[in-house]
């Protein structure tokens, strides 16, 4: 099942790394980024390594590592710290095309390969959270085999336009970013990667992020980033199908296979063609 939730976790707290077995999200992403003071990222890397290889062995949650992005001077450091304790997956910030995830797919293959873990096995997940990015985004989509899910952020972006806010009165993102997250969810359907719905920055506003999870279930997200333990359970339990919609969507798929082929086929009255069966069968992943 893809992973429904993906909480952060600040990589050189010994408090939250703790804790962070116990907050039943799906994901967890150990932070070496923003999360991290510039003094306190060499003592992150120690920190993480050996979180992963305490729970290599066994993980309630995929554990992945936020490292810094391509530009910064942590990139190399931050892969060489943690590569050895195998990570899920490597969580790449602020890319700003597809050049950057040629890059660290070779620093992966040759860490990979030095350490003895299949090649090719790293997962990668990023986040289009820069103007540049953004106007890039569609070549994420074939960047690289590793790639295989994608959310959005605004904070950056922000900062990138120098914006005061980035929501209005109402607590609604401003355009722009609602094109980035627009952009985030086509492409993600164009590369068959996961769409993970970004934060809801109100973390103590549980009806909204309701509303949030909700309406981006509905568009098509299978996921959202939660930024405190109060968030997890709740984006745990929106982004669930109901016994009723998995009893359905295993009738659509039934009722196509009996069709012989049929692209077209009626269920309970109702005319269903190809795009109505690759909708359940994505439900049943």
């Amino acid at each position: 099942m893809l992973a429904r939730s993906f909480m952060f976790v600040p990589g050189d707290s010994e408090k939250k790394l703790a804790k962070a077995q116990d907050l039943g999200a799906d994901a967890i992403i150990l932070c070496l980024e923003d999360a991290v003071a510039e003094a306190n990222k060499p003592q992150a890397r120690t920190m993480v390594h050996a979180y992963l290889e305490k729970h290599k062995n066994g993980s309630a949650s995929q554990l992945w590592v936020r490292v810094n992005p391509l530009l910064s001077s942590h990139l190399l450091d931050d892969l060489v710290g943690v590569m050895g304790g195998r990570p899920y997956g490597i969580f790449l910030p602020k890319p700003s095309g597809a050049e950057d995830f040629k890059i660290i797919d070779n620093y992966l293959r040759a860490l990979e390969v030095h350490h003895g873990i299949d090649v090719g096995s790293t997962r990668v997940m990023s986040v289009a959270e820069s103007c540049v990015g953004t106007l890039n985004q569609a070549e994420f989509a074939t960047a690289s085999s590793r790639l295989c899910g994608l959310t959005w952020g605004a904070e950056d972006m922000s900062a990138d336009l120098g914006a005061s806010t980035n929501v209005d009165e109402n607590g609604v993102h401003f355009l722009v970013h609602r094109m980035n997250r627009a952009n985030c969810l086509v492409v993600c359907g164009a590369g068959n990667l996961q769409p993970v719905d970004g934060i809801c920055a109100d973390y103590r506003n549980h009806d909204q992020l309701r509303d949030e999870c909700r309406r981006a279930r509905q568009e098509g997200f299978s996921g959202k980033i939660a930024i405190h333990p109060g968030q997890v359970a709740i984006i745990n339990e929106m982004f669930t199908p109901s016994d009723d919609e998995l009893e359905y969507a295993r009738r659509v798929v039934q009722a196509f296979a009996d069709a012989n082929g049929a692209g077209t086929i009626g269920l309970d009255g109702k005319m269903l063609d190809l795009p109505h069966l690759k909708r359940a069968q994505r439900l049943l992943q």
